[in-house]
């Protein structure tokens, strides 16, 4: 029997992105034999979309009936965004079972995505979402803008898509010797999520004088889990050599610590997770 407190939760919106998170949150479930959730959020106020006028004096009765009027419209909308919700939801789910998932759970609630996933963070093991790409779309959807945010609220890891997910074959660690990074090698060589699978450790950025060391437990530990473990120290500008060496590598998954610094940090200093996931372009798996 599943453990509720140990779902992957997938969080979809009308996007591109959907199919990709779905795809990519199914291979989860199936590797780390947990149950998936597939979670649309409605917003609570729906914009008011259509152009009639409503300025101008007005008087006390047909004011009366315009708030009605207007609230007959809202609870219109409502229906209808929560209906398609409700189809867009039953599409995934097959999606998800023809992907091998067992009895894939759907729910559709209204609410804010960072306060949401904080509040489910106890029953997850996993958080999927998408992130846009170079081609961000123009839509004022929340999954994407908004990555940032609801990575630093939440303390599992996140896997963050983009608009492609095909099944890892080569995964990478960025590997820096701090003690996020560090929990990161202890995750994957804890879990069934890359069993099989070779793993590559980089590490780059600034010199260090133990970074030999480090590099050297950090293969020692995923060898001894049964991993085949490879390990590169390429000092030098860290975006830049992850980005070469994901290409080079045909890396189709990273896996690093994310947003170590305070938010004010990052505004005075940019972020690195940041840097990062716009220039490796594969999917995240983001360890806080």
């Amino acid at each position: 029997m599943h453990n509720d407190e140990d779902k992957i939760l997938a969080c979809v919106d009308h996007s591109h992105y959907a199919d990709t998170v779905a795809d990519a949150a199914a291979w989860a479930a199936r590797r780390l034999n947990a149950p998936l959730e597939l979670l649309h959020l409605l917003a609570r106020h729906p914009e008011v979309a259509n152009g009639r006028d409503r300025s101008g004096a007005i008087g006390v009765n047909a004011q009366q009936h315009l708030l009605e009027t207007l609230a007959e419209e809202d609870a219109a909308r409502g229906r209808d965004a929560r209906e398609q919700g409700r189809v867009f939801l039953n599409t995934l789910r097959q999606r998800a079972l023809q992907a091998g998932v067992v009895a894939p759970d759907v729910r559709q609630r209204y609410g804010d995505l960072e306060e949401t996933l904080v509040e489910q963070q106890s029953q997850v093991r996993l958080f999927v979402l998408g992130r846009r790409g170079e081609s961000a779309e123009t839509t004022q959807r929340d999954l994407g803008r908004n990555v940032e945010r609801v990575v630093r609220a939440l303390k599992k890891p996140i896997l963050a898509v983009t608009e492609q997910f095909r099944e890892p074959r080569q995964v990478m660690i960025a590997f820096d010797g701090g003690s996020i990074t560090r929990r990161g090698v202890e995750l994957v060589a804890g879990s069934s999520l890359f069993r099989d699978l070779p793993v590559h450790l980089l590490m780059s950025g600034k010199a260090n004088r133990d970074g030999a060391k480090q590099l050297d437990w950090a293969r020692a530990t995923l060898e001894q889990a049964g991993f085949t473990a490879s390990a590169d120290l390429i000092p030098g500008d860290a975006e830049r050599v992850i980005a070469q060496s994901v290409r080079d590598r045909e890396i189709d998954m990273l896996i690093m610590g994310a947003y170590g610094h305070s938010p004010l940090r990052t505004l005075l200093f940019g972020s690195k997770t940041s840097d990062l996931l716009r220039a490796a372009r594969i999917p995240t798996l983001l360890i806080r």
